[in-house]
C-alpha cells in the first residue's frame, strides 16, 4: 500500500508541475508579444505610408499619446534640405560640386512643392529634398521672397504619395499654447521639439532688410538646421514657419521665432504662379531714411517716376534738378488710405494688403502743402 500511495503522490507531483509550467511559458509568451507589438509602434517608420497610432496604455500617458501620435502624422510630411554650389577647375574644366548648408521644409501640395526659408537656398546652385524613409530627390526653385524669408522647391515624386501638411490658422493665437516643431538641427533629421508659444506680434528682420511683423515667439528648440521646418499646433496644423533664432552663441537660447500662417498662406500661392509677390506698386523710387532724416521730413520723399507707372498717371511729382543746379523736392508720401508711411518697409507693409488694379487714396506734401492723390496700383514689373 505504501508503494501504491508513493507512486500516485509522484504522479500528481508531476502532473501540477507540468500544469505550472505550462501556464507560466503562456504568460512569459504573452509577455513577449506585448512588448514587441509596443515596440514595433515606437520603432514604426515615420516615413510610412500609413502611420499606425499609438493607443494609451501602461507605458504612457494621455499627453505622450497625442504627442507621438503627432510626430507619426506630421514626420512624412517634413523634409531635409541640402544646397550646394558648382565649381569649375580653372585648369581641368571639370565641374564639381561643394557642401553649401542644410536647413529643413515640408510638402504644400500633392503637385511637389515644398516650402522652406529663402536664406536655406540662399545663393545655392543646387538643392537635394530628402524624406524620413530616406528618399532623395533633385528640387528645383520655383520662387522666393526674401523679403518674408519663403521658397518654394519643386520635386518630381511620382512615386511618392505626398502628404501636406494642413495650414491651420494662426490669427487667433494665445501665449501659452503649446506648439511642436519637427525639423533637422544639425543635420540630425526629423527631430521634434516642443514648447509654448512665449509671444506674438514679434517684429523681425527678413533676409531683404524688410521687417516681417506678427512673427510668433516659441521657446520651442530652435538650432541652425530649423530653418524652413514647421511650428504646428496641438491639432498638427501648420502655424508657422520656423526662420531665426534670437542667441548671441548660434545655438537655441530659448527664444526662436517663426512666421505666422496666415503670411504663408497668401505668399506661396503667388511664388507658386508668379515665382515672387504679386505685390501692387507705385511706380516710384524713393529716397533713403537717411535723407529723410537729414531733411528732417516724416514720410518718404519721391525721388524719381517710372515713366507709363501708377504714379505718373495720378499726377505725382519726383524731385527735379533745375538749370541753375537748385533743386525742387517732389511729393512726400505720407499715408495710404489713411494709413501712415514712415518709412519704405511701413509702405511694402501697406502695399501687401491691396492687389494691382486696386484704387487708393495717395496723401502727399507738395509744395509745403497736403494733398490728396487717387492712384490705381501696378503689378510689380
Amino acid at each position: 500500500m505504501k508503494n501504491i500511495f508513493a507512486s500516485l503522490f509522484g504522479i500528481l507531483l508531476l502532473v501540477a508541475g507540468f500544469l505550472i509550467g505550462t501556464s507560466w511559458q503562456n504568460r512569459q509568451e504573452t509577455s513577449g508579444k506585448n512588448t514587441d507589438q509596443d515596440q514595433r509602434m515606437l520603432r514604426k517608420s515615420p516615413g510610412s505610408d500609413s502611420p499606425q497610432t499609438v493607443a494609451k496604455n501602461d507605458r504612457f500617458t494621455d499627453h505622450e499619446v497625442a504627442t507621438i501620435n503627432l510626430f507619426e502624422r506630421a514626420a512624412p510630411s517634413v523634409v531635409f534640405i541640402t544646397t550646394s554650389n558648382l565649381r569649375r577647375d580653372y585648369w581641368s574644366r571639370n565641374v564639381s560640386e561643394i557642401p553649401r548648408g542644410s536647413g529643413s521644409g515640408f510638402v504644400w501640395d500633392e503637385k511637389g512643392h515644398i516650402i522652406t526659408n529663402y536664406h536655406v537656398i540662399q545663393g545655392a546652385d543646387k538643392a537635394t529634398v530628402t524624406f524620413a524613409d530616406q528618399a532623395t530627390y533633385p528640387a528645383k526653385l520655383v520662387g522666393a521672397a526674401p523679403e518674408k524669408d519663403l521658397a518654394v522647391l519643386r520635386i518630381e515624386a511620382k512615386d511618392m504619395d505626398l502628404q501636406p501638411i494642413p495650414v491651420g490658422a494662426s490669427d487667433n493665437l494665445r501665449v501659452g499654447q503649446s506648439v511642436f516643431a519637427i525639423g533637422n538641427p544639425f543635420g540630425l533629421d526629423q527631430t521634434l521639439t516642443t514648447g509654448i508659444i512665449s509671444a506674438l506680434g514679434r517684429e523681425i528682420e527678413s533676409v531683404g532688410k524688410v521687417p516681417i511683423r506678427d512673427v510668433i515667439q516659441t521657446d520651442a528648440a530652435i538650432n541652425p538646421g530649423n530653418s524652413g521646418g514647421p511650428l504646428l499646433d496641438s491639432r498638427g496644423e501648420l502655424i508657422g514657419v520656423n526662420t531665426a533664432i534670437f542667441s548671441p552663441s548660434g545655438a537655441y537660447a530659448g527664444v526662436g521665432f517663426s512666421i505666422p500662417s496666415h503670411v504663408v498662406d497668401w505668399v506661396v500661392p503667388d511664388l507658386i504662379e508668379f515665382g515672387k509677390i504679386n505685390r501692387p506698386t507705385l511706380g516710384v523710387e524713393l529716397a533713403s531714411p537717411q535723407v529723410m532724416r537729414r531733411m528732417g521730413m516724416e514720410g518718404i520723399l519721391i525721388l524719381e517716376i517710372i515713366k507709363g507707372g501708377a504714379a505718373e498717371k495720378s499726377g505725382l511729382r519726383p524731385t527735379q534738378r533745375m538749370r541753375n543746379g537748385s533743386i525742387v523736392l517732389g511729393d512726400v508720401i505720407t499715408a495710404i488710405n489713411g494709413e501712415k508711411v514712415d518709412n519704405r518697409g511701413e509702405l511694402i507693409l501697406i502695399l501687401e494688403k491691396y492687389k494691382p488694379g486696386e484704387e487708393v487714396s495717395v496723401s502727399i506734401i507738395r509744395d509745403y502743402e497736403p494733398a490728396e492723390v487717387i492712384l490705381t496700383f501696378d503689378s510689380m514689373r
